[in-house]
């Protein structure tokens, strides 16, 4: 799992039927703090996360085709929640 902060929406002009009525988010990844890494990752919504939100990535293939429902689903990677708050215990 992985958190991320959704930064837009991406369109692809040529895909496989399985991306047809979906939505691809391009998500900024950030570590446990809330903070940037500097890397990204491109997820399928599942729960309507929009820009500027902070989201809840599954990033393992298998468990990502489960999520969707597609045991050959061409997918990576799902949003899987919308993130409300981070607490870190110290």
């Amino acid at each position: 799992m992985k958190i991320g902060r959704v930064a837009k929406t991406v369109v692809s002009t040529i895909s496989t039927p399985f991306f047809d009525g979906r939505t691809l988010l391009l998500c900024d990844l950030l570590d446990e703090t809330g903070e940037l890494t500097g890397g990204y990752t491109i997820a399928v919504d599942t729960v309507g996360a929009g820009a500027g939100e902070t989201v809840l990535i599954l990033d393992e293939g298998s468990s990502a085709r489960q999520i969707v429902g597609d045991p050959d689903g061409e997918v990576r990677a799902v949003v899987v929640g919308i993130v409300d708050q981070i607490n870190i215990s110290t």
